[in-house]
């Protein structure tokens, strides 16, 4: 079990490289990962969100009673911002029908697990990041559907009552089912040993959701053309920096402003290509530009919480060398 909890933590820390790995894998190996596809495929979503409903307990949603003002604020931003970047981004790039809905999935999608990571590892405010993508999770049946259809309607026919089932199947109903064995088995040893081992499991099937796209549309990457990368990275990118904006407006310390920023940034781009690939395979660019986001929010998050670590550390020297320095002048007078 000890090997399994060192290896859940090793891939918790690689995921970018990991799920990068397998896109390179299905992309020269098709064969590889194309069973991963229909039922498999929700099968193992289903099973990522089981296990982030494994990770909650009462206290987390008891969280969101005692912080309302925080989480409302996240959950508008995550709602609004990312939806409306893609659209407009859509619209800025002059985005194929397929593309453009691939890219507005991805924004009307809750937030990624990941991001409670990357809060983690870049000393955010952890529980304001659980918080946040409890809520969001919580809130996909209703907006991720209804924001698709108001923001991509006009383009293609959406599925939203369709669509409304498979996430409240493969996501609300996964998560609630973790987060009951959890309030009644969470205290016991084995049930913790197997907490510590679900992160890896999550990061696999990301990987395989990825590679599953991949090994299907992978022949499509070149005649996507480069609009299709440019369009996630910009949408990401910003979603960064507009979740730290609104963070600073409302006057939040730096560890929230971090924390609203991945929420924001990182979505989960993982039901958005589950989705993509149930509701919409007859344009299999949407499906394309959901995984590029999944593998590419993995990169950016983890790129993005170093630099939020790297920073925190210069600044804590400074501060150390400033009050030696004062110490010192202190002695000296």
């Amino acid at each position: 079990m000890e090997t399994l909890k060192n290896l859940s933590r090793m891939l918790a820390s690689h995921t970018a490289p990991f799920v990068i790995a397998a896109a390179a894998v299905a992309f020269f190996s098709p064969a590889s990962f194309a069973w991963v596809k229909g039922m498999n495929q929700i099968a193992i979503l289903f099973i990522i969100m089981f296990s982030m409903g494994l990770t909650l307990t009462a206290e987390d949603f008891r969280l969101l009673a005692k912080r309302p003002l925080d989480i409302f604020i996240g959950a508008a931003a995550q709602y609004t911002i990312m939806p409306l970047l893609a659209y407009s981004l859509a619209k800025v790039f002059h985005l194929p029908d397929e593309i453009a809905v691939g890219l507005i999935l991805v924004g009307c999608c809750p937030g990624g697990i990941s991001s409670n990571i990357m809060s983690f590892l870049c000393g955010g405010d952890v529980p304001f990041s659980v918080g946040m993508t409890t809520a969001s999770t919580l809130l996909a049946p209703i907006m991720t559907p209804m924001l698709v259809l108001l923001l991509a309607g006009e383009r293609i026919e959406v599925p939203a009552a369709a669509m409304f089932i498979s996430i409240a199947e493969a996501v609300v109903l996964p998560v609630f089912v973790g987060f009951l064995l959890n309030h009644f088995y969470g205290k016991t040893k084995r049930f913790q040993d197997v907490q510590q081992v679900m992160p890896a499991v999550a990061v696999v099937g990301l990987a395989l959701i990825v590679g599953g796209v991949i090994s299907l549309q992978g022949k499509n990457f070149f005649t996507a053309g480069v609009v299709i990368f440019l369009a996630v990275f910009a949408h990401n990118g910003l979603g960064y920096l507009l979740g730290y904006m609104v963070g600073r407006f409302f006057g939040m310390n730096t560890a929230k402003k971090r924390t609203l920023s991945i929420e924001v940034g990182m979505q989960n781009a993982g039901l958005a290509t589950g989705l993509a690939m149930a509701h919409f395979a007859v344009y299999p660019h949407a499906a394309l530009a959901a995984a590029v986001s999944c593998a590419w929010h993995s990169i950016s998050g983890t790129l993005l919480a170093g630099w939020f670590a790297k920073r925190e550390e210069t600044e804590t020297r400074d501060e150390e060398s400033l009050s030696l320095h004062e110490l010192a002048n202190a002695h000296k007078s």
